[in-house]
């Protein structure tokens, strides 16, 4: 199989991917980073009346400036029932409900107080100094749109309207595992013939920065019956698995055998470099995604492929990539005859490459936050090229 590209596989995964369902209820604090499963409309202005917005003295705008005589004193959460007439004044707080009579407020520090007077000086406006109910929402409108990731601003304006639990769509469950019997976790002792599984943590810890919660499955043996056995134990549990190794065609590239045990593939092979042998495949009502076991292999399709599918899964536009441009401001000395994605850093309008381009070179990643898109049939890159960029 020839494979396909880039935007095919796109379509084909997503194509096998519903939109979570289900909700639950959740408390504000729990629901950041969630999204909403429904429409939230004011249920009443904010503020709910009019208020000061400053420490000061509430009176008649009309009858400045001149002296008054102060009648008490309000604080916020006070509420104070008489009414401010002609002559008289009322110490308000920031915060506090604009008293019956009053149409603006003074500064404290522009006033002189004389026992229980004070004097105005100035000549102040209708509404001076004055916030009105609803002045920031008004009863009716629509304060969060469903499918919409909650932040903290609207996690504060939920509970500005006193909603106490949110309703949003549950977790998605993802795992991840990795293949190959070279692996071996950090905390043990290196022995000859064998490498840190620093791909499991590297995905892992990419979902966990997109505020997912994997599972993680740690080493599938190279084994297609076991592996088979343990991935097809979890079809009701997971709405995504995702893989790296055992992919390619060498003898413990499994996941052929593993696919074709537990599921159905869409494809094999993505017209790309790095990380070409990928397998888009199903098991029951899960999406299985298996990726290149080389670390900058498995980064770089993770990035390209399954960000698409985490955004139609949870409804999390967020999630998906940016497209850009920019220009080089070093030189790439290879040629590319296939399509091809190499790790670059994006500062402004300048595009940065590090010295270090194998599928298996990891430490060059750290730093980047694009990768640059480089078309099939390309020439050497110079710097000063303009090239087109997707910005992680």
């Amino acid at each position: 199989m020839v494979g396909v590209n880039l935007e095919r596989a796109i379509e084909l995964l997503t194509a096998h991917v519903n939109p979570i369902a289900e909700t639950e209820d959740v408390t504000l604090l729990e629901a950041v980073g969630r999204v909403a499963a429904t429409d939230y409309v004011a249920t009443f202005d904010n503020p709910p009346f009019d208020r000061s917005p400053l420490d000061g003295y509430a009176l008649k705008s009309s009858e400045t400036p001149g002296a008054f005589k102060v009648i008490g004193e309000e604080c916020a959460g006070d509420f104070f029932t008489g009414e401010v007439k002609s002559g008289e004044t009322l110490r308000i707080m920031t915060g506090a409900a604009m008293p019956k009579g009053s149409d603006c407020v003074i500064r404290q520090e522009d006033v002189e107080l004389d026992g229980e007077n004070i004097f105005v000086r100035q000549r102040l406006r209708h509404h001076e100094n004055y916030c009105f109910a609803g002045e920031d929402i008004k009863a009716g409108a629509l304060l969060i749109a469903k499918d919409t990731t909650l932040t903290a601003a609207h996690v504060a304006i939920l509970a500005s309207q006193g909603v106490a639990e949110v309703k949003v769509y549950r977790r998605a469950r993802i795992a991840i595992a990795s293949t190959g019997d070279e692996l071996i976790q950090p905390g043990t002792e290196l022995s000859a013939g064998k490498i840190y599984n620093s791909n499991l943590y590297l995905l892992a810890a990419r979902l966990i920065e997109m505020n997912f919660t994997p599972k993680i499955l740690y080493n599938l043996p190279d084994d297609a019956d076991t592996c088979a056995e343990r991935i097809y134990s979890l079809q009701d549990e997971l709405d995504l698995l995702i893989t790296t190794g055992g992919v390619s065609v060498g003898k413990k590239d499994i996941m052929h055998d593993v696919v074709k045990k537990v599921g159905e593939r869409i494809f094999w092979r993505v017209l790309m470099k790095p990380g070409a042998p990928v397998i888009g495949w199903t098991c029951g009502r899960f999406l299985g995604v298996a990726l290149s076991g080389n670390p900058f292999a498995a980064y770089a399709t993770f990035e390209l492929l399954t960000r698409p599918v985490l955004a139609k899964l949870t409804r999390r536009a967020d999630i998906l990539y940016s497209r850009g441009h920019g220009t080089l401001a070093d030189d790439f000395p290879k040629k590319s005859p296939g399509r091809r994605f190499i790790r670059a850093q994006v500062k402004g309008d300048k595009i940065f490459l590090p010295s270090r381009h194998e599928s298996g070179a990891l430490y060059s990643a750290v730093g980047c936050n694009a990768l640059v898109d480089i078309a099939a049939g390309t020439d050497k890159l110079s710097a000063g090229a303009e090239v087109e960029t997707i910005l992680l």
